[in-house]
């Protein structure tokens, strides 16, 4: 899966990261081309800042249709400090996505915890894709407490593990990654898992590779770094896919 944009960067940051419509469709074909098979998607407002807007989620979805993309897209429903988690639970149920991605600790941190519930239950019932964003290794566990509760349905269980962060001194490494298998293994090593990996920073590569080594699923791209594993800098998002895929073919033959 790739992750082109997400909901920070600006094109001051990278002249080829994607903030419109257009140029999201477009980064999504060329990555699609390098070997990408999912999207993780974000949408912007007028002024280049984080959106939930529904309708713009519509002409996005709308957008990669009639270009023909064929990735499997994923929407976010990331806060950033700027939605509630009842504006975050109502873009979904507008929607009503083939998938979606939801910050445990986003989701929970609502009082309501009927209206949590029944939002976990709803999205299952509908059949939408909802993978859950998991940044240490105790939200692992908390997951695994909810789905002890029955607020969060055991069935289709699809994890993304964080690794690193959007600070300049909070890069990943492949080590994070054991705490997170640890937890995994000891709250929730009686159910079917779907995990993923993303990974901040230069050694994104290196931690995919191990993610992959050890059963997982990766998510690449500029929302969370745009430097190759030598330290150059990527020239777009498909460069990273591209990377990333000539690695894990190395690794194969």
């Amino acid at each position: 899966m790739v992750a082109p944009n997400g909901a920070r960067l600006q094109p001051a940051d990278h002249e080829a990261l994607p903030i419109s419509i257009e140029g999201t469709v477009a980064t999504a074909l060329a990555c699609q081309t390098a070997g990408a098979t999912g999207l993780h998607a974000h949408v912007r407002d007028d002024t280049g800042g984080h959106s939930l807007d529904p309708a713009r989620y519509r002409r996005l979805l709308a957008a990669l249709e009639q270009a023909e993309c064929d990735l499997f897209v994923q929407i976010t429903t990331e806060a950033v400090g700027h939605y509630r988690p009842d504006e975050q639970r109502a873009v979904a149920e507008s929607l009503a996505p083939t998938a979606i991605s939801v910050a445990l600790r986003e989701m929970t941190a609502d009082p309501d915890q009927d209206a949590i519930g029944q939002f976990y239950r709803d999205m299952h019932a509908r059949g939408t894709s909802l993978q859950h964003i998991l940044y240490s290794p105790d939200e692992v566990r908390q997951l695994a407490t909810l789905i002890g509760t029955g607020t969060i349905p055991a069935d289709d269980l699809q994890c993304l593990f964080v690794l690193g962060g959007h600070g300049s001194n909070d890069h990943a490494t492949p080590a994070l990654l054991d705490g997170f298998l640890e937890a995994r293994n000891e709250a929730l090593g009686s159910l079917a898992l779907d995990w993923a990996v993303c990974a901040f920073g230069i050694e994104e590569t290196a931690c995919l590779l191990a993610a992959h080594e050890a059963g997982g699923k990766l998510r690449v791209g500029f929302e969370n770094n745009r430097l190759h594993a030598d330290g150059r800098r990527a020239r777009d998002n498909a460069e990273r896919v591209t990377e990333v895929v000539d690695r894990l073919r190395h690794v194969a033959a």
